[in-house]
């Protein structure tokens, strides 16, 4: 399995969700990206465990990621992945920056946040970013009803 580092794409209401930890969070509508790592020995498959996590909301959260996926008021919209064996997690969420909610998925490194807020469609800026990084990029559209269609 390729490892490497991953944009999920989450669509969203208004709203607010618990997310452990961190306590009740306010989300504005529209688009959050979280940035994550893929360099353990599952590799990329760690983003369609986001997914699959999404769609069937089948266990309980373990991390702040999760609390979003298993929340009615998100709905997964994409994943870009970038194969890589180096650490570009916190590289990228730095180049991505913006709106974000303090303290998010970096309670392993020095970073503001791992997840950030777009008001539109996030993927061209996410690829241009990982482009800057000197990375390709191959994106997956998640459709509403769960089946995934690839562009």
């Amino acid at each position: 399995m390729h490892k490497g580092i991953y944009a999920l794409v989450l669509e969203n209401f208004p709203c607010t969700v618990r997310i452990g930890a961190l306590g009740p969070q306010e989300f504005a509508p529209g688009r959050h990206v979280y940035i994550g790592s893929a360099l353990g020995s599952g590799g990329l498959a760690r983003a369609d465990r986001h997914v699959r996590l999404a769609l069937r909301r089948d266990r309980p959260p373990r991390w702040h990621i999760d609390y979003l996926l298993l929340s009615p008021h998100f709905t997964p919209a994409a994943v870009v992945t970038a194969a890589t064996d180096r650490d570009f997690e916190c590289a990228l969420a730095r180049a991505l920056g913006g709106p974000s909610v303090p303290g998010f998925g970096c309670s392993d490194c020095t970073c503001p946040s791992h997840l950030f807020h777009r008001s539109g469609d996030p993927v061209p800026e996410i690829l241009a970013r990982l482009h800057d990084l000197d990375l390709d990029a191959r994106i997956t559209r998640i459709k509403n009803e769960g089946c995934e269609h690839r562009v």
